[in-house]
């Protein structure tokens, strides 16, 4: 009694322990908590099939032992009328009593037999639950695992984004849209200060006046050409 009470309380602590692990590691490791998951359900499955065995072993045996003794009354109760034929009473009463004994062995063993068979089927029942539970459990780990990397890959983006400074980079092309501007409003400036300055002025007199002097030089050449031409008509 002390040995099985000390080996319990192993067990217990054991399974402690094991509790406390698979707690800690629920967050860090979530395959190794389904694994432990799905390996204690085929664990268990695995005692639940031996169990169903020794049901279905027990039923199969008082089954073949319930036909025995119904072949057993059947041959007693033939051999009753050729005892009392034969004026053998004790014979008789001797067979009459040992049918009687095997008929109520067989209605118990009936009874017995009715009661193995459900706690049979019921065990299948179990083993069929079970199965399809750890069948459940081995898409849920997949599907939970597919979840945490999706989950775990966006929050890898976010932080990567999140960590990102676009100050510098939106600083830069100020900087460049800034001068660009300068530049063009200095090129600008020149071309309308060249415009309107002295010296622009200067120079379109020069050629308007240069264009004026060229223009009576043209003049006085064609009245010139027009008197010449006039001359010689009055000669003729």
């Amino acid at each position: 009694m002390a040995e099985g009470g000390f080996f319990d309380r192993l067990a217990n602590l054991w399974t402690g322990f094991w509790s406390l692990w698979i707690g800690k590691q629920e967050t860090k490791s979530p395959e190794v908590v389904y694994e432990a998951a799905i390996n204690e359900r085929v664990k268990q499955y695995g005692s639940l099939k031996k169990a169903v065995s020794n049901i279905i072993y027990l039923r199969n045996k008082i089954s073949k032992e319930l036909e025995a003794k119904r072949a057993e009354v059947k041959e007693i109760a033939a051999q009753i009328p050729v005892a009392v034929d034969e004026g053998e009473d004790d014979v008789a009463l001797h067979l009459i009593e040992a049918k009687n004994t095997l008929e109520g062995e067989i209605e118990a063993l009936e009874a017995d037999l009715e009661r193995t068979k459900g706690e049979a089927e019921e065990a299948k029942s179990s083993m069929q639950q079970f199965q399809s539970e750890i069948e459940k459990l081995k898409r849920e780990k997949e599907q939970m695992l597919a979840k945490k990397e999706n989950a775990e890959a966006r929050i890898k983006i976010q932080d990567t984004l999140s960590g990102m400074s676009m100050d510098a980079d939106i600083q830069a092309l100020d900087n460049v849209r800034e001068h660009i501007g300068k530049l063009q409003a200095e090129a600008d400036t020149g071309a309308e200060l060249g415009e309107s300055g002295l010296d622009a002025k200067l120079k379109k007199i020069k050629q308007k006046a240069g264009s004026a002097a060229a223009r009576q030089q043209l003049e006085a050449l064609k009245a010139a050409r027009s008197q010449s031409a006039q001359a010689s008509s009055k000669n003729i």
